[in-house]
C-alpha cells in the first residue's frame, strides 16, 4: 500500500504542476500547441530532451544488454553528445531562421514537396510502428514487474501487461492530446530530473550495500566479479563492434539528434538561439552521464543475479529495482519510470501530430485550414495513433537480442535514408528533388534486404555506413546527369533572436575531451 501511495502521489504532483504551467497558456494555434508558443527555456529543453530520449526501452533494454555484453554499448550514449554539439553550432541555427515547426518542411524548401510528403509519411510509419509498441511493452514490463499487476488483478501476467499497457497509452494520450508541447515538455522536465536523482540512486544503493558503506569499495567488488564487462571497447563478434563508431553509427545519432523531428521539436520551441543551444549542450552533458543510470545498474545487476536472467534479460533492472530500494522509494522511482514512459510515448504522439497535421493534412487536404482547426485534427490524430500503438505494443515481447536492439534495428529502416538526402540537402548544393527521391527508396530497399530478408552476416550497423555510401552515390550519379537547377538559400525570417551562447565553443570543447576521456580510460585495446 505504501508502495502505490507514493507512486500515485508523485504521479498526480507531476500531473497537478504541468496543470498550474499550462493554465493561462494559449493552445488554439498551431505555435501554441505545437511547439509551445515558442518560449522553451535551455533547462526544459534539456530536460524535455532527456527524458523523451531516455525511457524504458534503455533503463530496460540497455541495462539489460549490458547485464549481458557489458559497457561495450556505452557507445549508443556518450557519442550523442557529438552529434548535439553538431546540431548546437551549426543545424538549429540554420532551423531556426527558417521558422521551422516540421523536420519536412526544410526538405520541400530545399528538394520538393513530394520528397517532404515522403519523409513525413516515413517517419508517421518510424513512430507508429517501431517506438510507441516499444516505449509501451517496455514501461508494462516494468511496471507490472514492480506492482505485480497480475497477481493484484487476479489474471494471469499475459493479461496483466496488456492491462498495463492500456493504462500508460491512455494515460500518456491525455498530455499529448490536451496539452500540446508545452504540458510535454513541463512534465519532462520533472521526470527528467527525477529521473537524472532516482536513476543515480539506483547504484549508488547498490555499490553502498555491496561495499558495506562504502560505494567505491563496492564498486571495485562489482569490477572484481567481472571486470571484462568494464571494458567500452567492443570485439568484432560482439553486440556492438567498436568499428561502428566509425560507420554506421555517427550517421545514426547525426540524424537522431540533429533531424529527428520528436527531438528536434524542442530546439525549434525556444524562445531564442541562445537556450536552444544551452538546451542542447547541457543535454550532450547528460547524455555522459547518462550510462551511469542505464548501463552501470545491468553491470550491477550480473555481481547480484550472475547470468540466471540471461534468457530473460529484460527483467534485470526491475529485479534490481526491487532488491534494493526501500518499498516507499520503490512506488516514487516506480512514478519517475511511469513518467520516463508517457515522456517518450506523448513526446513521439506530439511528434507524429504535429508531422501528420502540417506536412500531410494542411499541405494535401485542406491548405486553408484555420489554426483552431489544424489542433484539433492534431489532438485527433494523437489519439487514433495511441489507439493503435496500444494493440500493437504486445507484439514485440520476446525479441532475441533484447528490446534496446530490436528497437535500433528497426530504427535503420528509414533513420539513414532521411539523413543521407537531409546531410545532401545542407553540404552538397547540386543534389536535385528526383535523386532525393531514388536515394530513399533504394536506402530503404538496401536495408530491409540486407537485414530482414537475405540476413547478410554484418553487422547491422556496418549495414547502415554501406547503405549511407550507397545513398550518397546514387544521389551524386543521378545529379550529376540531372543537377538541380536553382541553387537553395536559407532566409532568415527573424522569428526568434539569433544571438549565440557564450559558452558554446567552450561546453562543445569540454564535451569532446569528456567523451575522448571515456574510451582512453576504460578502454582495453588488446
Amino acid at each position: 500500500m505504501q508502495l502505490f501511495f507514493t507512486f500515485l502521489a508523485y504521479t498526480l504532483f507531476v500531473a497537478g504542476y504541468s496543470w498550474y504551467k499550462l493554465r493561462k497558456e494559449k493552445l488554439n494555434s498551431h505555435e501554441g500547441y505545437f511547439l509551445g508558443g515558442r518560449s522553451l527555456t535551455g533547462v526544459v529543453i534539456a530536460g524535455s530532451m532527456l527524458l523523451t530520449n531516455i525511457s524504458t526501452e534503455h533503463l530496460i533494454g540497455m541495462n539489460g544488454s549490458s547485464y549481458k555484453n557489458g559497457f561495450i554499448i556505452i557507445a549508443w550514449e556518450v557519442t550523442s553528445a557529438l552529434a548535439l554539439i553538431l546540431t548546437a553550432v551549426y543545424f538549429v541555427p540554420k532551423y531556426l531562421k527558417m521558422g521551422l515547426t516540421t523536420i519536412p518542411q526544410f526538405l520541400e524548401n530545399r528538394f520538393d514537396g513530394f520528397t517532404r510528403s515522403l519523409v513525413a509519411f516515413f517517419l508517421m510509419i518510424s513512430f507508429i510502428v517501431t517506438l510507441l509498441p516499444i516505449v509501451l511493452y517496455t514501461g508494462a514490463i516494468n511496471l507490472e514487474s514492480i506492482f505485480n499487476v497480475s497477481e493484484l488483478l487476479g489474471v494471469s501476467q499475459t493479461q496483466g501487461m496488456n492491462y498495463t499497457i492500456w493504462a500508460i497509452g491512455l494515460v500518456g494520450s491525455l498530455y499529448a492530446i490536451f496539452g500540446g508541447l508545452k504540458a510535454v515538455a513541463v512534465s519532462d522536465t520533472l521526470n527528467g530530473y527525477g529521473l537524472l536523482v532516482g536513476g543515480l540512486a539506483i547504484p549508488f544503493i547498490a555499490l553502498v550495500s555491496i561495499g558495506e558503506g562504502n560505494p567505491l569499495e563496492g564498486l571495485s567488488s562489482v569490477y572484481r566479479n567481472a571486470p571484462e564487462k568494464f571494458n567500452v571497447i567492443g570485439a568484432k563478434d560482439s553486440v556492438m563492434p567498436f568499428e561502428v563508431l566509425f560507420t554506421g553509427l555517427i550517421i545514426n545519432q547525426i540524424y537522431f539528434w540533429c533531424m529527428n523531428q520528436m527531438i528536434i521539436q524542442r530546439a525549434l520551441g525556444a524562445k531564442n538561439l541562445k537556450e536552444a543551444q544551452k538546451g542542447l549542450l547541457f543535454t550532450g552533458l547528460l547524455k555522459i552521464l547518462v550510462p551511469l543510470i542505464i548501463i552501470l545498474p545491468g553491470v550491477i545487476g550480473f555481481y547480484y543475479f550472475g547470468d540466471l536472467y540471461y534468457d530473460r534479460q529484460d527483467m534485470i533492472y526491475p529485479e534490481l529495482i526491487k532488491k534494493v530500494l526501500p518499498a516507499g522509494f520503490v512506488g516514487v522511482f516506480a512514478a519517475i519510470v511511469m513518467g520516463a514512459v508517457l515522456s517518450t510515448f506523448n513526446s513521439v504522439l506530439n511528434s507524429a501530430a504535429t508531422i501528420f497535421s502540417i506536412d500531410i493534412f494542411k499541405r494535401h487536404i485542406n491548405p486553408e485550414i484555420s489554426d483552431g482547426r489544424l489542433v484539433k485534427i492534431g489532438k485527433m490524430t494523437s489519439a487514433v495513433l495511441a489507439i493503435f500503438a496500444i494493440v500493437v505494443a504486445p507484439m514485440v515481447a520476446n525479441a532475441p537480442d533484447g528490446l534496446y536492439q530490436l528497437l535500433q534495428q528497426l530504427n535503420g529502416i528509414f533513420f539513414i535514408p532521411i539523413a543521407s538526402i537531409m546531410l545532401a540537402g545542407f553540404f552538397l548544393p547540386k543534389i536535385s528533388a528526383l535523386a532525393a527521391k531514388v536515394a530513399l527508396l533504394v536506402g530503404l530497399t538496401f536495408y530491409i534486404s540486407c537485414t530482414f530478408i537475405f540476413k547478410v552476416d554484418l553487422h547491422f550497423v556496418h549495414i547502415w555506413g554501406i547503405e549511407f555510401i550507397i545513398n550518397m552515390a546514387v544521389m551524386g550519379l543521378i545529379s550529376y546527369f540531372i543537377p538541380k537547377e536553382k541553387p537553395f538559400q536559407i532566409s532568415d525570417l527573424q522569428i526568434v533572436e539569433m544571438k549565440e551562447w557564450k559558452f558554446t565553443k567552450g561546453f562543445s570543447i569540454f564535451l569532446v575531451v569528456s567523451t575522448l576521456l571515456i574510451y582512453i580510460l576504460l578502454g582495453n585495446f588488446n
